[in-house]
């Protein structure tokens, strides 16, 4: 009888952990559907460079500031090694990336293929996390998957340019980085994963940050600079720190299905803030894939060290 408390306890707490992680998700997944829209707006004004890196030099000094009030210790080599990873596709590789491509396609062409980045931060992490997703799962992805890419097709996005080509990069390096950074979080802890990425990147890009500024840069609208701030401080490192908890705590492959809302999420910001149609067909497809994450987040996810022990 008490074995069997202490069990149904021990679930329950395994239970709510994986909510709460999945709520961090959330939060974070919606912090980041901001980001597209935002850097197209402030990318206008700014400019590739500054939009792209002036927003890690922005966050570094917020993430020196919290560093130095918690006297934060320096991470191990190892660790340092993992968080040059984080910084390749997190700081530097997407910002930079999408920053160029949103020069040239409206945010609904990057909403689409920004959508695939859970099944590249998945594959990333069996190997770097050794994360073994379920058929289920596996179902799961294939359903939303297929749902944005017959949105894409439906929209007539069929024929790549540079700027999809880009896209498809910065989603490939970031779900590299999402994958790493997640297992990281878990002995680093999650806001210093991203923070300590930010303090590694941004003194490479003061330069060229500089360089670029211009006069006419002082003179932009209020919503170009509030487009900017938001990506420095909200889409640069808090939402990090939301989207890093959430996978450390719910699990990597688990808590990226919900990375499938991303792209209506951001279709909807991109209504209210820049006046571009949302249709029926987006609505249905929504629909699908929210369907799909629904299946996804509650799939069974196994380590490789204990499939082996089964066998």
């Amino acid at each position: 009888m008490v074995q069997n408390i202490q069990i149904g306890v021990v679930y329950m707490q395994r239970e709510t952990r994986k909510k709460y992680g999945l709520m961090l998700g959330l939060l974070g997944v919606i912090c980041f559907s901001l980001t597209l829209p935002s850097t197209s707006i402030a990318v206008e004004y700014f400019g590739t460079t500054v939009v792209g890196l002036g927003r890690t030099v922005v966050a570094a000094f917020l993430v020196a500031l919290v560093f130095i009030v918690r006297k934060e210790k320096l991470p191990s080599l190892r660790q340092f090694k993992s968080l040059i990873i984080v910084a390749i596709g997190a700081v530097l590789g997407f910002p930079l990336l999408t920053s160029w491509a949103m020069k040239s396609l409206p945010v609904s062409h990057g909403a689409v293929e920004v959508a695939l980045l859970p099944l590249a931060t998945t594959a990333f992490a069996m190997f770097r996390a050794g994360e073994i997703p379920s058929l289920k799962f596996w179902i799961s992805s294939i359903i939303g998957s297929t749902a944005v890419i017959i949105y894409a097709l439906h929209l007539g996005f069929g024929q790549l340019q540079f700027a999809d080509l880009a896209l498809l990069t910065a989603v490939l390096i970031l779900g590299l980085s999402y994958a790493e950074g997640g297992r990281l979080a878990k002995e680093l802890g999650s806001w210093q994963v991203i923070a300590w990425a930010i303090m590694i990147g941004a003194p490479f890009f003061i330069i060229p940050v500089g360089l670029n500024i211009t006069t006419e840069m002082f003179h932009a609208p209020i919503k170009a600079w509030v487009s900017f701030i938001y990506l420095a401080v909200v889409s640069q490192f808090l939402s990090y720190v939301a989207w890093y908890s959430g996978m450390a705590i719910g699990g990597i492959a688990s808590v990226s299905q919900i990375q499938y809302l991303q792209p209506f999420l951001m279709i909807l910001f991109s209504t209210v803030f820049l006046d571009e149609s949302i249709t029926l067909f987006t609505l249905v497809i929504s629909v699908i894939v929210v369907f799909s994450v629904i299946i996804g987040k509650n799939a069974p996810v196994s380590k490789k060290g204990a499939a082996l022990e089964k066998n």
